[in-house]
């Protein structure tokens, strides 16, 4: 087995970045994976006491689909945060500095319009993550399950659509749902495969049109008898990993 892509979300509901290589640490997901976010006016986010709250509380895709036109790159050497929208200028800002997460949560909720709930607010907070699980874990997606997902439904469904930081190549189709609970050597870095992952409407966003054109949690429903797609995985020992690494089982 193989990694094809590694991608990572530096904004929650926004566009993904490409890799060619990680360092993992124990524990932790991705560096920089889902480290900023939008909460909405109404959320019940308190940086000062971070916990884990639905994506409803925050900008994301389920709600407002044309977001992912959107463009966002962060740049960590130079703390600077690019977002762009079709036919307006670029906005970059320092997201450590209060004035530019002012700045970016105005871009942002100017971009949410109806869909914006109060005054949303930009955060960043150390150590913390708004990822869609209450773990710090990393999402996997074996291509030969979303292969076998379009052969079926006779239609392509985008692997961006499910927002995976690492998609995989090599394995059988469905095989990563037999892998609950056992370690594998990925790169330099050894993984625990935790639960696969029930899909949401989100998904039913094309990544690259920001329309929703399909429902691939009532596709995998009627097809597979669930609504999954990918599995977690947790970092039990750190190293780098990069495309064209090997996973193997331990």
């Amino acid at each position: 087995m193989r990694i094809e892509h590694l991608y990572r979300y530096p904004i929650k509901g926004l566009t993904q970045e490409s890799l060619d290589e990680i360092d993992l640490t124990h524990g932790a997901i991705f560096p920089w994976d889902r480290a900023f976010a939008l909460a909405q006016g109404d959320a019940p986010f308190d940086p000062a006491q971070p916990k884990f709250l639905a994506k409803r509380n925050f900008m994301c895709l389920a709600v407002t689909a044309h977001i992912a036109q959107l463009k966002s790159r962060f740049d960590p050497a130079q703390q600077l945060l690019c977002i762009s929208a079709p036919d307006q200028p670029t906005i970059a800002e320092n997201p450590f500095t209060a004035a530019g997460a002012i700045a970016i949560a105005r871009f942002l909720s100017e971009i949410l319009g109806h869909d914006a709930r109060g005054t949303p607010r930009f955060h960043h907070v150390p150590g913390h993550n708004f990822a869609d699980d209450g773990e710090p874990v990393i999402s996997l997606i074996n291509q030969a399950s979303l292969d076998d997902f379009t052969a079926r439904i006779g239609k392509a469904r985008e692997a961006l659509r499910f927002r995976p930081n690492i998609i995989l190549s090599g394995a059988g189709p469905w095989a990563e749902l037999s892998w609950l609970g056992r370690e594998f050597q990925l790169g330099q870095a050894r993984v625990r495969i935790l639960r696969s992952i029930p899909r949401c409407t989100a998904t039913e966003v094309n990544p690259a049109t920001a329309a929703r054109d399909a429902s691939p949690v009532q596709e995998l429903r009627r097809l597979y008898g669930h609504h999954h797609m990918g599995v977690y995985l947790t970092v039990v020992e750190g190293g780098r990993i990069s495309v064209g690494d090997a996973m193997e089982a331990l």
